[in-house]
């Protein structure tokens, strides 16, 4: 575990680092205040500090103030102040600063091996929250199966890539696709191997899309992909490149090969007027993959451009 030292005396900052790095912390040292502030804003800072009271350019609670009035900092830092100051409204002082701990010059290694394991424990719990919360968050926007965006998060993508669009004036496209006979390969192999279908389908599809393209599963065993910056000449070599990523190499499910296509509806949506009309442009997207679906599967079919009323 990473630690900082900030600590102005250099013997005491040279006997402190020694007797931390003898419990097995890695040690990172600081003259004053603002150095020390500078490291503990650094992306891979330390999350314990052991500071002392009385520094040069910024003390310990003033340190300690800024550290806490930091915006957008996920990773807690549990501060220990070190102090020779032992009145209770030196105490209070520093603990409203926002010091979690401290302790008194000269200190004992024993006392501040102790205070130091607490700060662990408090560190350990919080990134226990964080990872729940971080959880959470993801199991409210993905698919559990596929990890996609879920049906309401890629809708509420849909609404911000055409709000962008019509801000910017640039096309975007919605690819609606379906996986064609699904239903015989979960009768015929299972639903086991339906799932993992589903698994690998989701992952061709993400290696297919660019970066700031959008993949999500929208029912069952159909997918809505949502193309920006897309419109006549992009929407459909992209649209056959996702096709052929599912139809070109056949499947490896349960050491067996299955051969696995794929509908696609697509959309160029643009120059509407007010609100999107998302309903109208799945409507349209949706007519194009029943058009595939009758045609014979395996292909794209293109509503055109829709203009909204």
């Amino acid at each position: 575990m990473k630690i900082l030292v900030a600590e102005d005396d250099p013997v005491t900052r040279l006997l402190t680092q020694r007797t931390l790095q003898k419990f097995g912390y890695e040690v990172v040292v600081a003259k004053n205040g603002i150095e020390a502030l500078d490291i503990l804003s650094q992306s891979d800072g330390p999350r314990l500090a052991l500071i002392d009271w009385m520094m040069p350019l910024l003390d310990g609670p003033a340190l300690c103030r800024q550290v806490r009035a930091r915006k957008n900092n996920d990773s807690y830092v549990y501060i220990v102040l070190l102090t020779s100051k032992q009145g209770s409204d030196d105490v209070v002082e520093g603990l409203e600063a926002g010091a979690d701990d401290y302790i008194t010059k000269p200190f004992q290694p024993a006392e501040l091996k102790a205070r130091l394991r607490t700060g662990l424990r408090i560190l350990s719990l919080e990134e226990n929250l964080v990872k729940a919360r971080e959880e959470m968050r993801f199991g409210a926007t993905h698919d559990t199966l596929t990890t996609l965006w879920n049906r309401g998060a890629i809708l509420s993508l849909v609404q911000a890539e055409l709000l962008r669009s019509s801000r910017e004036k640039k096309p975007c496209s919605l690819l609606l696709c379906d996986i064609d006979h699904f239903k015989r390969i979960n009768d015929n192999h299972g639903h086991l191997a339906g799932d993992l279908v589903l698994k690998e389908i989701a992952r061709r599809l993400t290696a297919s899309v660019r970066g700031y393209d959008s993949v999500g599963r929208f029912g069952g065993e159909e997918f809505l992909i949502v193309l920006g910056n897309c419109g006549n000449g992009c929407i459909e070599p992209r649209a056959e490149t996702i096709r052929a990523a599912v139809a070109g190499t056949a499947f490896s499910i349960e050491n067996r090969n299955l051969d696995v296509t794929m509908s696609i509806g697509g959309l160029i949506c643009e120059a509407w007027k007010g609100e999107p009309p998302i309903e109208a442009f799945l409507a349209q997207a949706d007519s194009a993959l029943y058009q595939a679906k009758s045609e014979g599967r395996n292909r794209v079919v293109f509503a055109g451009q829709l203009v909204g009323a």
